[in-house]
């Protein structure tokens, strides 16, 4: 497991599905036949080993009789799935008024499509399961909710140009999500800008930056590369960022010249 809080869920969900089947007087093996999923699978969420799908739990409640009771766990469960660090930077997402990032080599997260987010973690090395790169790709997706949040936060980016042209996923997954780009950059609280490659001066050449201003007026920094992901609370560090994040904007094309430049990079990959 990787992290206790996933860990306690998953063992309390087994315990509840086991006690209903055991009431019920089935067999694993005839549970599974009942919902349409095998032994091994109802053994695994039994013993708190795998992340049951929402449909598990649907069809399990109703074969079971638990009254709803299994189905209203579907909730803390779609959480658990969720990898602990992306569940505490969505807690801080939540309290930010504006959130800034500068990526330089691959569309921010927060402004992926599904199957780009699924190219890139079906490359990571060691490889993910099939059900780990399922279960990073719904976190990624769940985050995008702050587009829709009221009061609306800023969210400005800033997007290396590199990053619109290399191939992630192929050609067609990367003239959805150029399109993506577009559509999200009409928001009226969303600014996308492009770092050109030929500009001379660039203050992000030590790597990408995401800042957090929240209600209480602090600012936070979120830190990611390889192995390690830490959010940054010192106030000098995250000054220093938020002046670098600062420059790379008045460096970076506007927002209107940026979208144009989008539409010309999607022109060239159709």
């Amino acid at each position: 497991m990787e992290d206790e809080e996933t860990e306690a869920v998953l063992k309390t969900v087994g315990r509840q599905v086991k006690m209903w089947r055991e009431s019920a007087g089935l067999r694993q093996a005839e549970l599974g036949t009942a919902i349409g999923y095998g032994e091994e699978m109802v053994s695994s969420v039994e013993r708190g080993r795998r992340i049951p799908q929402p449909d598990f739990l649907d069809k399990a409640d109703e074969a079971l009789g638990a009254g709803g009771k299994l189905s209203a766990m579907k909730k803390d469960v779609e959480e658990a799935r969720y990898p602990k660090k992306v569940r505490d930077l969505a807690k801080l997402e939540d309290e930010a008024v504006e959130l800034g990032a500068y990526d330089n080599h691959q569309i921010h997260g927060l402004l992926q499509t599904p199957e780009y987010a699924q190219a890139l973690y079906a490359m990571r090395r060691p490889a993910y399961t099939e059900d780990e790169i399922e279960r990073h790709v719904a976190a990624r997706m769940a985050r995008k909710t702050v587009f829709e949040r009221v009061p609306r936060p800023l969210l400005p980016f800033v997007q290396e140009e590199a990053t619109l042209r290399r191939p992630i996923g192929g050609r067609m997954v990367l003239r959805q999500q150029l399109e993506h780009l577009l559509e999200i950059g009409k928001l009226r609280h969303v600014e996308i800008q492009v770092m050109p490659t030929d500009r001379e001066d660039h203050a992000g050449m030590a790597g990408p930056i995401r800042l957090l201003k929240l209600q209480n007026g602090k600012t936070l920094a979120h830190w990611e590369a390889q192995l390690y992901s830490r959010v940054i609370s010192d106030p000098r560090e995250a000054q220093i960022l938020e002046m670098r994040y600062g420059m790379i904007r008045a460096q970076a094309l506007s927002p209107r010249e940026s979208l144009a430049f989008i539409k010309k990079v999607l022109g060239e990959e159709t």
